[in-house]
């Protein structure tokens, strides 16, 4: 390898580690961003909706740079093959993760509007709901932070246990509210809410496929199972 040639190497090796610290911050702020609306429910914290809001103005923006960042290293370096697997990724990943940010602002949101209305039992049944999509969602990160396609394959699998959880709360926010029709407004903010955070494990099943096709550089082959019975 020329001089030059090892420069410019070391140079796309340089923007692209950086890249990937970016998208590590990224995944960071979502993780607390969750951890702090699933707190601001749990606590009726006015205060700290507000902040988990207003926070996901600082994901917003940090998903421009990496996008801006990538489509740098698209256009000056002209990566192929893995390289060009790791950008292609890296996009996917920061749009996930901003993604993952917005469904923690709209849970901050909603339970503002829980907070108001008294306290009910039912609400319990978010906590594991809430603690799984923090687990997948914390195991997608790291299985991308490794380049670990087998990790991202298990965290793949375990979605449907989110599915699961997601359909028992659902049927239990009807019976509830054909039990005490005052909890309608209360019952319906929580379906959404549920829904919300269901839809974060989606996003980490998306983060483990982008993980697999950049080991591999082709799609899983095997459709994954769910087990949202909501629709039915």
């Amino acid at each position: 390898m020329t001089p030059a040639n090892e420069h410019i190497v070391k140079s796309f090796d340089s923007e692209l580690a950086r890249l990937n610290r970016e998208i590590e911050r990224m995944g960071n702020l979502a993780l607390s961003q969750l951890d702090a609306a699933i707190s601001a429910l749990n606590k009726r914290d006015l205060a700290a909706a507000d902040r988990v809001v207003a926070g996901d103005n600082d994901l917003d923006q940090m998903e421009r740079d990496v996008a801006h960042d990538a489509l740098k290293l698209l256009a000056l370096r002209q990566p192929m093959a893995r390289d060009l697997r790791e950008v292609y990724a890296a996009l996917r990943v920061s749009a996930d993760i901003e993604r993952i940010g917005d469904y923690a602002s709209n849970i901050a949101k909603r339970s503002k509007v829980l907070s108001a209305e008294d306290p009910m039992r039912v609400t319990a049944g978010m906590i594991p709901l809430a603690q799984m999509a923090q687990q997948l969602l914390a195991d997608a990160l790291r299985a991308f932070r490794e380049r670990d396609d087998q990790m991202a394959i298990t965290v793949r699998a375990r979605d449907v246990e989110l599915d699961a959880l997601y359909t028992t709360l659902f049927r239990g926010l009807l019976t509830y509210m054909a039990e005490d029709t005052r909890k309608l407004t209360a019952c319906t903010q929580l379906m959404f809410l549920g829904k919300d955070v269901e839809r974060i494990g989606d996003h980490a099943t998306n983060i483990c496929e982008s993980v697999w096709f950049l080991v591999h550089g082709k799609p899983i082959a095997e459709r994954r199972e769910k087990a949202d019975r909501t629709a039915e």
